[in-house]
């Protein structure tokens, strides 16, 4: 049997501090080039280079706030502010690349379906079907008192709304253009046949959509859906919607828990389990020897700041850690911000009892994911072990610092991987996204995806093509 394949994203934000606070302060970071356009076409060529199947990048709308009632801490450590829109930089990418897929993160609470549809379409178009959207519902307070709300919506509000927001999408992506309704006939004077484009008539419990959508259909049509809800509630909402899921980890046994009930949900909803691709958060600190990368892991260690992980930690859980004696565990309790960021450590391993102070030093580098740390073998082998034993598809690989974190996993653990038949030496042969990531024979989202079903109210509706 042919080892499983392993699949790779990089895990980058348009930020300076994203995953390791702290650590812009080393000599060798370059997070803080985020403002220049040279930075990311660079990482692409990277990344395409290292046959990594996407650029993962995450984004808030909102600053870290929660950590001692100010968003002091979260300005003076960089932590995730400033912060650029990660839309923008998508089309420069892509123009320098050929097969790298680019998964980007917009919150679909400060949105509207019908126009942000058409801004994926037009990623999708220019992309040449290369994007993914990786879905939110938000979990900052501070966002959505800047966004015109007195506070958030109620955790599983968000998803409520977000059920009918991804049905608006679907129905403008899959039903509202006919695969031919593009005629261009000059000589008709034709360019797109009003009979095959159809309002969708949407009036729903929070939207109303009446009318066509603006765009013509993309290589996609419906982009590659990432989803990141570990709650109960988004645990439902990324098995509906899905193809590839997104999570955190501390431990295998506790992963291997957490894929099993996402593919017992996935399967519930009339999906094919094995179809959606698990990714975990990672990050890897490599060199020629074990002995040279744990030397380098310990100079990275010594810039991490208890402050900027505090400040991280606050907004992701809603807890202030200022409250909190630093050596007293911490107990679980729900919050309407990110609940997966406090039950990691409060409930998924119920042998450990984390304290602040644990917590902060684990945040210090990699966020909420495991450090590897060793020489090429060791971290293939390590890598091996956590998609062989807890079933994930795959890793959402943080940096420590930028590019080098990266560069260093391109060159040293990428040719391991690649000699152990874990990662392909090329590309296959589909050039979409979705060809690549989900294995799909075609473009499109499968018959068994929430989307499909607007596909085949369309095919229904299909008009013979008249012959003279």
């Amino acid at each position: 049997m042919a080892p499983k394949r392993i699949h790779l994203n990089a895990f980058d934000m348009a930020c300076v501090g994203h995953q390791a606070p702290g650590l812009w302060r080393h000599p060798d970071d370059q997070a803080h080039r985020y403002k220049d356009l040279d930075y990311w076409t660079d990482l692409a060529r990277l990344l395409e280079r290292g046959r990594f199947d996407a650029l993962f990048l995450a984004d808030v709308l909102g600053v870290y706030d929660v950590y001692e009632g100010s968003h002091d801490a979260a300005v003076r450590e960089a932590t995730q502010i400033p912060l650029n829109d990660p839309l923008l930089t998508i089309s420069a990418m892509a123009a320098v690349t050929e097969r790298l897929g680019f998964g980007v993160t917009v919150s679909l609470t400060y949105e509207q379906p019908y126009a942000l549809a058409r801004k994926f379409t037009t990623l999708d178009h220019l992309t040449k079907g290369r994007i993914a959207w990786n879905v939110v519902t938000s979990y900052l307070d501070s966002a959505a008192r800047n966004l015109g709300f007195d506070a958030q919506r109620a955790h599983d509000d968000r998803y409520d709304v977000g059920d009918e927001f991804l049905d608006v999408c679907y129905q403008l992506w899959e039903y509202s253009w006919d695969d031919d309704a593009v005629v261009r006939d000059p000589d008709r004077g034709l360019f797109a046949d009003p009979d095959r484009v159809r309002p969708i008539g949407h009036h729903g419990r929070h939207y109303d959509v009446p009318g066509v959508f603006l765009s013509e259909p993309s290589p996609q049509r419906t982009p590659v859906m990432f989803q990141a809800g570990a709650s109960e509630r988004g645990r439902a909402f990324a098995a509906r919607h899905g193809e590839a899921i997104f999570i955190n980890a501390v431990d295998r046994a506790a992963t291997q828990r957490l894929v099993g009930d996402l593919r017992a949900r996935i399967a519930a909803e009339g999906r094919d389990p094995e179809s959606v691709k698990v990714f975990m958060l990672l990050t890897v600190i490599t060199a020629e020897t074990d002995a040279l990368a744990q030397a380098k892991h310990d100079d990275l260690r010594s810039y991490a700041s208890t402050d900027g992980a505090f400040a991280l930690y606050g907004g992701w859980s809603g807890l202030d850690m200022a409250g909190h004696d630093l050596d007293t565990p911490l107990q679980y309790i729900d919050t309407d911000a990110a609940r997966s960021a406090l039950a990691i450590f409060t409930k998924a391993d119920p042998t450990r009892r984390w304290t602040p102070r644990e917590v902060a030093r684990y945040l210090g580098i990699g966020g909420i994911g495991p450090v590897v740390v060793g020489s090429p073998a060791t971290v293939a082998d390590e890598l091996e072990r956590w998609a062989d034993e807890s079933g994930v598809d795959g890793f959402n690989l943080a940096y420590a610092v930028t590019p080098g974190t990266f560069v260093d996993f391109v060159d040293r653990v990428v040719p391991e991987l690649q000699r152990r038949g874990r990662i392909p030496a090329d590309y296959g042969s589909g050039t979409t996204l979705r060809e690549q990531l989900v294995g799909t024979p075609s473009p499109h989202v499968r018959d068994d995806h929430s989307a499909a079903r607007h596909r085949d109210r369309r095919r229904a509706l299909r008009i013979p093509v008249l012959t003279s």
